[in-house]
């Protein structure tokens, strides 16, 4: 089946974590956004007069005749169809269960940068992005990053054991955002979750993840997206 994701241009963002799937899968796929009319494409399908379930934000994916919406809603669509989840139903909701959980993770990130809301740029709200940033420094991510590690360390070599799944390649694409945002902080974090960190480097040595990484269709991070690195607040 040939996929279209619909997501952005030019930034990785939530799409980010679909595409790593669909690469992982050597899926035959189509980010249309970044085509020629593909950002009008989008949003003819998000503004419901072509489907009767339109989503409600990109990314989504257009499968045939499904459009299906919602980041962990997309993977775990894609889980059991590539290898990237578990047969069992406890496993796969187990794998959906994690994803969930980096979906939480993932909106205390982007609201590190803007706590007031996206209707806010950066610049109108500093002080506060200062305030809320140091807080998720030294509680929030060492929570969400302590408790991915335990998993490891109970589970190991993979988040559901032996199987490799979509959810460790989301663990990469946490490390590497991160790693961007606040390399300082991720220092001194990195101490505490090795395991993570090897997860990590054991997904970007996938080939075909390598090959991503190495080629154009890898957007590069940048302060359009949801890891924004933000010197002043980096601590």
């Amino acid at each position: 089946m040939r996929y279209e994701l619909h997501y952005w241009p030019g930034i990785q963002g939530r799409g980010e974590f679909v595409r790593l799937a669909l690469e992982e899968a050597a899926a035959d796929y189509e980010d249309v956004a970044r085509g020629r009319g593909g950002v009008g494409a989008m949003q003819r399908l998000m503004a419901g007069k072509e489907i009767a379930t339109p989503p409600f934000a990109p990314p989504f994916l257009v499968a045939g005749r499904r459009v299906i919406g919602q980041t962990a809603n997309i993977l775990f669509f894609l889980g059991s169809r590539h290898g990237l989840a578990p047969a069992a139903e406890a496993g796969r909701l187990w794998v959906h269960q994690l994803q969930l959980t980096v979906t939480d993770f993932v909106a205390e990130i982007h609201d590190s940068h803007h706590p007031l809301g996206p209707s806010f740029y950066y610049e109108d709200q500093i002080p506060e992005a200062k305030r809320r940033t140091a807080d998720f420094r030294k509680e929030r991510a060492p929570k969400f990053l302590g408790y991915f590690e335990r998993i490891l360390d109970a589970n190991g070599p993979w988040l559901t054991g032996r199987r490799f799944s979509y959810a460790d390649l989301s663990m990469f694409q946490l490390v590497a955002g991160l790693r961007y945002a606040f390399p300082k902080a991720m220092k001194k974090l990195e101490r505490e979750c090795p395991r993570l960190i090897d997860l990590h480097d054991r997904v970007a040595a996938r080939p075909r993840i390598a090959a991503y990484l190495d080629s154009p269709r890898r957007i590069p991070f940048n302060e359009d997206g949801i890891f924004r690195h933000y010197p002043a607040l980096d601590g």
